[in-house]
Order: structure tokens, then C-alpha cells, then sequence
């Protein structure tokens, strides 16, 4: 049964940095594209950032280049999400996700956790 837990999520003021982790099972990981996506109240959920299975390559959305850094380790089965100078506009549930065959903007995921809720206020 494939699983993937979002942790560290939480409230936090503007200027403040957070790390989420996502623990997987289930699957082969160390094969898979790792990304994590968020979706603010009332909007669609967007593409965050992407780290290949071998981690060599990571890809962000221009919202969070510079700020936000995506890791993974392969012997953990776990992939996190630095999150730096946080702002209001970051307030969102991030989820991890994990593709097989997926482009850069992350299209193309197969598995998806539910989610962790980061609420960044003034």
C-alpha cells in the first residue's frame, strides 16, 4: 500500500522559515520523482518544487526560487521541503507527491499524500 505522510506543518510568522518532511512506503522510491505541490483557500493546487530520483535535479516554481530548497534521501525513503522567508502568499496545505514519469512543472504524479497545512500570519 503506497503511503505518503506530510509532517511539519504548523503556524508561523511572516519572515519564518519551516522544513516539511513526506515519508513514503509502499513503493520503490529511490526510482521516483519527489515534488511537492500546495493549494491556497479558494485557488487551485500549484506545482512547488521537484527533485529527480537520483536528486541531481530539482526544479521550482518562480514563486518560491531562492527561498525554498527540496532534498531527498534515498536510504530514507523521505523527501523535505526548506522553507525560508516565508510569506503571506506561502499560506497553503502542501502535499507530497511521487511520479514515475513526470515533466518539469510536475505533471505526471502518481501518488499523493494528504497534505500539511502551513498558515503564515503577520
Amino acid at each position: 500500500q503506497v503511503q505518503l505522510v506530510e509532517s511539519g506543518g504548523g503556524l508561523v510568522q511572516v519572515g519564518d522559515s519551516l522544513r516539511l518532511s513526506c515519508a513514503a512506503s509502499g513503493f520503490l522510491f529511490k526510482t521516483y520523482t519527489m515534488g511537492w505541490f500546495r493549494q491556497a483557500p479558494g485557488k487551485a493546487r500549484e506545482f512547488v518544487a521537484l527533485i529527480s530520483w537520483s536528486g541531481i535535479s530539482t526544479y521550482y516554481a518562480d514563486s518560491v526560487k531562492g527561498r525554498f530548497i527540496i532534498s531527498r534521501d534515498n536510504a530514507k525513503n523521505t523527501v523535505w521541503l526548506q522553507m525560508n522567508n516565508l510569506n503571506l502568499e506561502d499560506t497553503a496545505v502542501y502535499y507530497c507527491a511521487a511520479g514515475g514519469t513526470v515533466t518539469q512543472t510536475g505533471d505526471g504524479m502518481d501518488y499523493w499524500g494528504k497534505g500539511t497545512l502551513v498558515t503564515v500570519s503577520s
